[in-house]
């Protein structure tokens, strides 16, 4: 079998299928990054987003006999749902998720609605890196993944008001840490 450029993921799938002893590491190397960069949205601490990584990679590979190809994409964006749900699971086990109504607290707004422009991609996710991990996992599966509050509530097991609050409770908190890295650079 000859790996192409166009069909990554169906090549890797074929490899797999054919019990080929290279498919765990072509999957790896083509898609360790991405999921990476996934994981450490949910995981702040580098150990702890490491043991995440392993445990979805082991869920993946035991699993991916019954992942069902459905087009270039598909095999990507089912191994993301792993990793998110193992990142979320690892933070509800280690009790890192409180998410509380807060819809009697008052809401703190920023002075002055802040710009990204001039901050770096790495930065950015290091301040949302700072965010507790409520607001922060919120934040992700809202504006990242796409998800409604109705899907986070459901997935997360809170009310759909909860997590529209936690992400607007996130967005001004974000908004904050922006203002003071831009005040600390000038």
């Amino acid at each position: 079998m000859t790996y192409t450029q166009t069909g990554k993921e169906k090549d890797i799938i074929n490899l797999f299928r054919e019990d080929n002893v290279l498919a765990m590491n072509k999957l790896y190397a083509e898609f360790a990054p991405y999921l990476t960069g996934i994981c450490a949205r949910y995981i702040a601490e580098d150990a702890e987003l490491k043991d995440v990584l392993q445990e979805s990679f082991i869920k993946i590979f035991t699993r991916i006999d019954h992942f069902e190809y459905r087009g270039q994409g598909s095999l990507r964006a089912w191994m993301a749902r792993i990793v998110i749900n193992e990142s979320l699971q690892t933070l509800r086990q280690k009790k890192k998720l409180p998410l509380t109504s807060l819809d009697n607290e008052p809401v703190d707004l920023p002075d002055e609605e802040p710009t990204t422009y001039g901050i770096d991609t790495e930065t950015m996710a290091q301040l949302i890196g700072k965010l507790p991990a409520g607001y922060r996992t919120v934040l992700n599966l809202y504006i990242i993944e796409g998800l409604s509050h109705k899907e986070i509530a459901k997935m997360l097991g809170i009310k759909p008001d909860t997590s529209a609050s936690q992400l607007h409770r996130s967005k001004n908190m974000l908004a904050k840490l922006i203002l003071d890295f831009k005040r600390s650079k000038q």
